[in-house]
């Protein structure tokens, strides 16, 4: 039996789905194979949920002490959307502590987290991304520097972060100083991204038993303006279609593209790719080295017309970290 620690919670405004996350995996687990320890990260308090009480994390080997003994743990099931799970924070932490870990390493997580960045290394292996201006918040005159590139519509969101928290649509000069601010306070960085009118995929791949595999590739229908935080988690506020009713070219080219990046941004665990498609042309939109595993999110949906239940899924994440550490 393997000790596993489901670390959530985390530091941005994704604390609570985190938290829904590792609760998912905590009641999931195979108990044949893991004793699950779901652990809340948030700032400087690390604690193990236990019945009523708060049992606090030794920092200095990330255990615990219960009914007098020692835990340490073998695996620690990453289930932090947003800082510091999803950025390569805790990552070089649990690498200098040499326990393996569900999610991709230090390089890849900082690099993806980074939306500006990762679309550069994106761009430079020749597919196609949107036109977009990187900002801070010391840039001078930013206004100007969006009208230079960008024509509206478009997507005001922060640099480095999920679950289109702070995001705005601006479809009229004048809204466009609102959806700077709102982005802003979220994040010292924005990105300005040309809004491209099509469809919206997304495709989760796995490293699984020595492969990279892609899910079944799924088709996101908002209905709302966009996809934003409230349809992620609100069942009635999308449609989410698995597998997609797209041709079968660009369906296998998703999937191809996908385990393309998944190897060549060096991830590991789970991650899931967000396209937009445009006439037979896929424009990338981010990568999420920690996706949503709610009952509401795609991923465990995708592993589900993979013919996976979610303990399968959680098995193998874990199997995969535990036996290539």
């Amino acid at each position: 039996m393997l000790n596993i620690a489901i670390i959530a919670g985390g530091d941005s405004g994704e604390y609570t789905i985190s938290m829904k996350s590792g609760k998912q995996v905590e009641l999931n687990l195979d108990r044949e194979k893991y004793i699950p320890f779901l652990i809340e990260i948030r700032s400087s308090d690390w604690f193990y949920h236990f019945k009523e009480e708060k049992i606090p994390v030794d920092k200095n080997d990330f255990s615990i002490r219960l009914d007098g003994k020692k835990i340490r743990f073998d695996v620690v099931f990453n289930a932090i959307h947003g800082t510091p799970g999803e950025d390569g924070k805790l990552q070089g932490y649990f690498d200098m502590l040499k326990i393996p870990y569900t999610s991709s390493g230090v390089t890849t997580s900082a690099l993806t987290f980074n939306k500006a960045f990762c679309k550069s290394v994106v761009a430079a292996a020749g597919i196609p991304t949107a036109k977009s201006v990187h900002l801070f918040a010391d840039s001078p005159d930013p206004v100007s520097a969006i009208w230079e590139e960008i024509t509206f519509p478009c997507f005001v969101k922060p640099n480095n972060g999920g679950s289109s928290v702070g995001m705005s649509k601006v479809t009229q000069p004048e809204d466009l100083e609102a959806a700077l601010e709102k982005a802003f306070r979220e994040d010292p960085e924005i990105l300005v991204e040309e809004f491209i009118k099509g469809r919206e995929l997304t495709c989760g791949v796995i490293s699984s038993e020595g492969k990279v595999m892609a899910f079944p590739v799924t088709e996101i229908i908002s209905k709302k303006e966009f996809f934003d935080f409230e349809a992620k988690y609100r069942d009635d506020l999308v449609d989410e279609v698995c597998p997609a009713k797209v041709p079968a070219e660009i369906f296998t080219e998703c999937q191809r593209t996908s385990t393309e990046l998944f190897r060549k941004l060096n991830c590991a665990g789970v991650v899931r790719f967000d396209y937009i498609l445009r006439g037979n042309t896929l424009f990338f939109l981010e990568v999420n080295t920690v996706p949503g595993l709610t009952a509401q999110s795609i991923v465990p949906k995708m592993a589900a017309a993979n013919g996976w239940s979610v303990k399968e899924l959680f098995s193998r994440m874990i199997e995969d970290c535990y036996k290539t550490f």
